[in-house]
């Protein structure tokens, strides 16, 4: 499918790795120009150099720690005007009310939530000024899924599904569609660590993640194409009426009752 993409510009954060790398790859493939932001900067530099090479396309490096004061409104600035932005950096710790003090937590919504918001305000005041854009929250099912033993991250994500929604219900009046993507488990590094400390914590092995893997829809996680695909085809025009929705892909997990 022709997505009329070609030639737009892309900011991704969270790109060195994981779904912001697979999201990189996507964009790539349909011609976009890349803006890569994460605080490795020697694996966005090889990012960059091998999806120019494969793609032929533009790919700018923004080594930077959203963290930091200021950090959003500097990348804002740096990369200028956007036709899309994907926020996808930030890591939530796993554990329970208990196990997550105030500082990981806080820590964690550093980056995930304050960071999402921040950038998102700075990129959708230019993108208002030319009438267009698209933004595009990676959030998680936890949000909608809420689940005790990740206090934070399901807490943090249902507040980013609720902003998502809020600010996409009323974008469209300045040309902006503002849609969130809720993933389930993904086949990246982080769904097996957090698999390992779930088998450890329930099942007192954490060698015994395989076990948990299996109750998994198709016995598996989602792949990151799964997920960056859809992505891509929310950034085009042919998904010109969806605004302030949130998508879940996470193989029917929240349907159903069973834990996993």
């Amino acid at each position: 499918m022709e997505l009329g993409l070609r030639g737009r510009q892309v900011l991704i954060t969270g790109a060195s790795q994981g779904i912001g790398a697979g999201a990189a790859e996507a964009f790539a493939e349909e011609g976009c120009n890349l803006h890569l932001a994460a605080r490795n900067a020697a694996a966005l530099g090889e990012l960059a150099e091998r999806l120019t090479a494969t793609y032929g396309i533009e790919a700018r490096c923004h080594p930077v720690d959203l963290a930091e004061p200021q950090a959003a409104a500097a990348l804002a600035e740096a990369v200028g005007e956007l036709d899309v932005l994907l926020n996808n950096a930030g890591d939530i710790p796993g554990g329970s009310l208990d196990a997550i003090d105030s500082a990981a937590w806080r820590a964690g919504w550093k980056v995930k939530v304050e960071g999402y918001i921040d950038l998102t305000r700075a990129i959708y005041a230019a993108m208002r000024g030319r009438g267009r854009g698209v933004i595009i929250n990676n959030i998680g099912n936890a949000g909608e899924r809420l689940d005790a033993d990740y206090i934070a991250g399901t807490t943090g994500n249902a507040a980013l599904m609720a902003f998502t929604r809020a600010v996409g219900g009323r974008s469209l009046r300045d040309g902006i569609r503002v849609v969130g993507v809720n993933p389930g488990p993904v086949d990246t590094d982080r769904i097996y660590k957090l698999l390992r400390q779930r088998a450890k914590e329930w099942l007192g092995d954490e060698e015994k993640w395989p076990e948990l893997q299996a109750r998994y829809p198709l016995g598996r996680p989602a792949s990151v194409r799964e997920v960056v695909d859809l992505m891509v085809f929310l950034a085009s025009d042919r998904s010109g009426y969806t605004s302030g929705t949130v998508i879940t892909v996470d193989g029917g997990i929240t349907s159903c009752n069973s834990i996993i």
